[in-house]
């Protein structure tokens, strides 16, 4: 989970200055991309944030090509159900997947093997946008805000839990790093799908947790849940009375997680750059991006090189948390 803003976001016209969009010969197999309907695997449980902004997207492809685009829901392992469904599928450019830092950078290292190598076995798009997590409680919760949180954190070792989408999951790796800069240890208690996770958290099961508020708003609006704090350079614009995690009482810490279109490796050039080029086009549409940000998302068009460079720092970090002892290998 990469803090702060990075200064390659790019549009389109820059990413094909920067060689994103490069040129290539089309055939006519290319020209008639897609022949069929394109499958997006998507990670996440239906009416998650990052499953409503895949359906935004996909809307947008299926009018451009005239062809149906499907969502495919495979939440579980903290990402490696989907990536695994979509590796084993055909490589001719029809099936899509979803990754985030989770599955292409963290899991690999905590699990080995984890049955796919993701530089190997996929071939990145482009990364589709960024979210902010906020930590939120309990309607009834022990807390009566963040500070709170942490002194009992601090106080009784192990004793506060947090909810997370799976062991290595970006909610984990999140978490994890709070615990690290307010010196506590935390109990970690994963889960399948967000809505298992959110209820668990209404109920007082688990302590807390972190996710996006978009992801939230149904338990917050209906008075079962209470964020603390965003996690973010700022507060949000749908939630300006939401502080942010200094503002709280916490440690100047940013969870932004992202996610990024994977394409089973192999598929004919040509196809990828009719991929890519979608793609972009796609998260540059006005109305595209007004509804993805209307979630509380950040779009985050890149290029393939830039999808790489945060695999790798994603990768980097989760070696640093497991040195810690903050991550554990399997």
């Amino acid at each position: 989970m990469t803090a702060g803003r990075r200064p390659w976001l790019l549009g389109p016209a820059a990413l094909l200055a920067a060689g994103g969009l490069g040129p290539w010969v089309a055939s006519r197999a290319d020209e008639a991309f897609p022949v069929r309907p394109v499958r997006v695997v998507v990670p996440f449980s239906v009416g998650l944030g990052p499953d409503v902004v895949m359906r935004v997207l996909a809307e947008h492809l299926a009018r451009r090509w005239g062809r149906p685009v499907l969502i495919d829901n495979r939440p579980g392992a903290s990402g490696i159900v989907a990536l695994l469904e979509a590796r084993n599928a055909p490589r001719d450019g029809h099936t899509l997947v979803l990754g985030e830092a989770g599955s292409l950078a963290v899991l690999p290292v905590l699990r080995r093997p984890v049955g796919y190598d993701p530089l190997r076995d996929f071939e990145p798009l482009t990364t589709v946008f960024r979210a902010t997590f906020a930590l939120l409680v309990g309607a009834q919760a022990r807390f009566a805000d963040l500070a709170a949180l942490i002194a009992q954190s601090r106080q009784a070792p192990g004793r506060v839990s947090y909810a997370s989408l799976g062991n290595g999951h970006a909610s984990q790796v999140a978490v994890e790093r709070l615990a690290e800069q307010i010196g506590a240890t935390l109990h970690h208690v994963p889960f399948r799908d967000g809505a298992q996770l959110l209820t668990a958290v209404a109920q007082g099961d688990v302590d807390f947790t972190a996710i996006s508020m978009h992801s939230a708003a149904g338990f917050v609006k209906g008075g079962r849940l209470r964020p603390l704090a965003v996690a973010g350079a700022q507060r949000l614009k749908d939630w300006p009375e939401l502080a942010t995690l200094p503002q709280a009482g916490g440690p100047a810490l940013e969870m932004t997680p992202w996610a990024a279109l994977m394409l089973p490796a192999g598929a004919p050039p040509g196809v990828v750059q009719v991929l890519r080029t979608a793609l972009i086009d796609a998260l540059a549409d006005p109305a595209v991006r007004a509804k993805v940000e209307s979630m509380g998302f950040e779009v985050l068009p890149g290029s393939p090189a830039q999808v790489v460079e945060l695999i790798r720092a994603e990768t980097d970090l989760a070696h640093r948390l497991i040195r810690l002892g903050r991550l554990s290998t399997e």
